[in-house]
């Protein structure tokens, strides 16, 4: 395999990692993926404030669904999606004249 091969997908261990490690993990990982969905949409030159709100609104129901069970880092990912909030009412606000 040279270098300018793509990497191959192992789905046995795709798998094994989604067996092996905690819900909570795999949870806060797509998090803030769909954060940073949500930072690149509002970032555009003419940020796109409709995806942006659509998914900081998924985001904050999926932390209200799942709450305190999803672990340690709760308050980390309750601190992002605010911190997006923000970004979001900043972009929204200078789209207004």
């Amino acid at each position: 395999m040279s270098e300018s091969d793509p990497p191959t997908f192992d789905e046995t261990e795709e798998i094994a990692y989604l067996h092996s490690t905690p819900v909570e993990t795999i949870l806060g990982n797509h998090l803030f993926v769909l954060l940073q969905v949500a930072a690149l949409r509002l970032g555009e030159a003419t940020p796109d404030l409709a995806a942006a709100q659509l998914v900081i609104d998924t985001v904050s129901a999926m932390l209200n669904a799942g709450g305190e069970r999803l672990g340690e880092h709760v308050a980390l990912y309750r601190n992002a999606l605010a911190e997006m909030q923000q970004a979001y009412v900043r972009a929204a606000s200078a789209g207004t004249p």
